[in-house]
Protein backbone atom coordinates (compact mmCIF):
# COMPACT_ATOMS: atom_id res chain seq x y z
CA UNK A 1 0.00 0.00 0.00
CA UNK A 2 1.21 3.35 -1.10
CA UNK A 3 -0.47 6.35 1.04
CA UNK A 4 -0.19 9.74 -0.21
CA UNK A 5 -0.11 13.09 1.83
CA UNK A 6 -1.01 16.54 -0.04
CA UNK A 7 0.69 20.18 0.47
CA UNK A 8 -0.26 22.38 2.56
CA UNK A 9 -2.33 24.74 0.33
CA UNK A 10 -3.33 21.78 -1.53
CA UNK A 11 -5.15 18.73 -1.66
CA UNK A 12 -5.11 15.55 -2.92
CA UNK A 13 -6.49 15.65 -6.40
CA UNK A 14 -2.67 17.59 -6.62
CA UNK A 15 -1.47 16.64 -10.87
CA UNK A 16 1.57 14.57 -9.29
CA UNK A 17 -0.69 12.90 -7.05
CA UNK A 18 -3.10 11.77 -9.79
CA UNK A 19 -0.58 10.83 -11.66
CA UNK A 20 1.82 8.29 -9.65
CA UNK A 21 -2.11 7.04 -8.90
CA UNK A 22 -2.47 5.96 -12.08
CA UNK A 23 1.29 4.85 -12.97
CA UNK A 24 0.99 2.41 -10.11
CA UNK A 25 -2.28 0.87 -9.08
CA UNK A 26 -1.95 -1.28 -12.62
CA UNK A 27 1.00 -2.59 -10.92
CA UNK A 28 -0.64 -4.06 -8.08
CA UNK A 29 -0.02 -1.08 -5.51
CA UNK A 30 -3.18 -0.02 -3.65
CA UNK A 31 -3.25 3.90 -3.46
CA UNK A 32 -4.88 5.79 -0.16
CA UNK A 33 -4.60 9.24 -0.99
CA UNK A 34 -5.43 11.21 2.63
CA UNK A 35 -7.00 14.56 3.66
CA UNK A 36 -5.78 16.32 6.23
CA UNK A 37 -8.50 17.65 8.89
CA UNK A 38 -7.58 21.32 8.79
CA UNK A 39 -8.34 20.67 5.12
CA UNK A 40 -11.43 19.21 5.48
CA UNK A 41 -12.50 21.62 8.16
CA UNK A 42 -12.14 23.68 5.08
CA UNK A 43 -9.14 25.51 6.27
CA UNK A 44 -5.97 26.68 4.12
CA UNK A 45 -3.50 27.41 6.33
CA UNK A 46 -2.01 24.11 7.76
CA UNK A 47 -1.93 22.73 11.61
CA UNK A 48 1.10 22.55 13.73
CA UNK A 49 3.96 19.66 12.60
CA UNK A 50 3.11 17.54 15.73
CA UNK A 51 -0.72 17.88 14.44
CA UNK A 52 -0.35 16.95 10.97
CA UNK A 53 1.94 13.67 12.32
CA UNK A 54 -0.50 12.81 15.03
CA UNK A 55 -3.75 13.00 12.29
CA UNK A 56 -2.05 11.06 9.55
CA UNK A 57 -0.57 8.56 11.96
CA UNK A 58 -4.14 7.86 12.94
CA UNK A 59 -4.92 7.41 9.64
CA UNK A 60 -2.31 5.46 8.34
CA UNK A 61 -2.90 3.07 10.94
CA UNK A 62 -6.94 2.82 10.40
CA UNK A 63 -6.25 1.75 7.19
CA UNK A 64 -4.39 -1.27 8.10
CA UNK A 65 -2.23 -1.96 5.41
CA UNK A 66 -1.69 -5.93 5.12
CA UNK A 67 1.71 -6.17 2.91
CA UNK A 68 4.41 -3.32 2.88
CA UNK A 69 3.66 -0.03 3.98
CA UNK A 70 5.23 3.00 1.72
CA UNK A 71 4.43 6.54 2.50
CA UNK A 72 4.64 9.32 0.82
CA UNK A 73 3.29 12.61 0.17
CA UNK A 74 3.82 16.14 -1.76
CA UNK A 75 5.88 18.92 -0.44
CA UNK A 76 4.20 19.26 3.16
CA UNK A 77 2.82 15.61 2.71
CA UNK A 78 6.60 14.55 2.24
CA UNK A 79 7.55 16.32 5.16
CA UNK A 80 4.11 14.37 7.43
CA UNK A 81 5.38 10.95 5.61
CA UNK A 82 9.12 11.30 6.24
CA UNK A 83 8.54 12.57 9.95
CA UNK A 84 6.03 9.35 10.91
CA UNK A 85 7.86 5.96 8.82
CA UNK A 86 9.92 4.85 11.71
CA UNK A 87 6.72 4.99 14.12
CA UNK A 88 4.59 3.35 11.34
CA UNK A 89 7.07 0.78 10.17
CA UNK A 90 7.14 2.09 6.41
CA UNK A 91 9.64 0.08 4.31
CA UNK A 92 9.71 3.26 2.37
CA UNK A 93 8.78 6.49 1.49
CA UNK A 94 8.33 8.75 -1.66
CA UNK A 95 8.66 12.47 -0.95
CA UNK A 96 7.45 14.75 -4.25
CA UNK A 97 8.28 18.21 -4.51
CA UNK A 98 10.47 18.24 -0.62
CA UNK A 99 10.59 21.14 0.68
CA UNK A 100 14.24 21.73 1.82
CA UNK A 101 13.71 24.71 3.11
CA UNK A 102 11.20 27.63 3.21
CA UNK A 103 11.47 29.99 0.13
CA UNK A 104 14.16 32.67 1.19
CA UNK A 105 15.67 30.79 3.66
CA UNK A 106 17.94 28.83 3.01
CA UNK A 107 19.63 28.46 6.56
CA UNK A 108 16.44 26.52 7.96
CA UNK A 109 17.15 23.35 6.44
CA UNK A 110 14.65 20.48 7.07
CA UNK A 111 16.92 17.64 5.67
CA UNK A 112 17.06 16.20 9.13
CA UNK A 113 13.11 14.89 8.22
CA UNK A 114 14.46 12.76 5.41
CA UNK A 115 14.72 9.37 6.89
CA UNK A 116 18.60 7.80 6.67
CA UNK A 117 17.34 4.00 7.62
CA UNK A 118 14.46 3.19 4.55
CA UNK A 119 15.07 3.45 0.84
CA UNK A 120 13.81 6.83 0.30
CA UNK A 121 12.81 8.27 -3.14
CA UNK A 122 12.81 12.45 -3.39
CA UNK A 123 11.61 13.54 -7.15
CA UNK A 124 12.19 17.42 -6.99
CA UNK A 125 12.28 20.21 -9.29
CA UNK A 126 15.49 21.87 -10.32
CA UNK A 127 13.44 25.20 -10.61
CA UNK A 128 11.95 24.98 -6.89
CA UNK A 129 12.00 27.94 -4.33
CA UNK A 130 11.99 25.41 -1.34
CA UNK A 131 15.46 23.82 -2.66
CA UNK A 132 16.32 20.58 -3.57
CA UNK A 133 18.02 18.27 -0.60
CA UNK A 134 21.28 16.79 -0.99
CA UNK A 135 21.59 12.99 -0.76
CA UNK A 136 21.65 11.59 2.81
CA UNK A 137 21.19 8.10 4.30
CA UNK A 138 19.43 5.53 1.56
CA UNK A 139 17.65 8.87 -0.59
CA UNK A 140 17.46 8.11 -4.23
CA UNK A 141 17.19 11.66 -5.72
CA UNK A 142 15.78 13.06 -8.81
CA UNK A 143 15.95 16.50 -10.13
CA UNK A 144 13.36 17.56 -12.92
CA UNK A 145 14.54 20.35 -15.26
CA UNK A 146 12.32 23.18 -15.90
CA UNK A 147 10.24 21.87 -13.45
CA UNK A 148 8.95 24.16 -10.11
CA UNK A 149 7.95 23.18 -7.04
CA UNK A 150 4.59 22.23 -7.54
CA UNK A 151 5.70 19.75 -10.47
CA UNK A 152 2.58 20.41 -12.89
CA UNK A 153 4.95 19.98 -15.71
CA UNK A 154 6.96 16.79 -14.66
CA UNK A 155 3.60 14.81 -13.86
CA UNK A 156 4.92 11.55 -16.27
CA UNK A 157 8.41 11.64 -15.52
CA UNK A 158 7.45 11.82 -11.76
CA UNK A 159 4.98 8.99 -11.87
CA UNK A 160 7.73 6.76 -13.93
CA UNK A 161 9.98 7.47 -11.15
CA UNK A 162 7.47 6.48 -8.56
CA UNK A 163 6.98 3.23 -10.32
CA UNK A 164 10.08 2.43 -11.16
CA UNK A 165 11.53 2.71 -7.00
CA UNK A 166 8.32 1.07 -6.12
CA UNK A 167 9.25 -1.65 -8.89
CA UNK A 168 12.98 -1.76 -7.60
CA UNK A 169 12.06 -2.33 -4.23
CA UNK A 170 9.82 -5.71 -5.00
CA UNK A 171 6.69 -3.54 -3.85
CA UNK A 172 5.14 -3.47 -7.11
CA UNK A 173 4.46 -6.11 -10.12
Amino acid sequence: MLVLGHGAGGDVDAPDLEAVTAAVVPFGVTVARVTQPYRVAGRRAPAPAGHLDEAWVDVVRSLAPAGPLVLGGRSSGARVACRTAAELGAVGVVALAFPTHPPGKPERLRVDELPLDRPTLVVNGDRDPFGVPPVVGMVQLHVVPGADHSLKKAVEPVAGFVLSFLRANGWAT
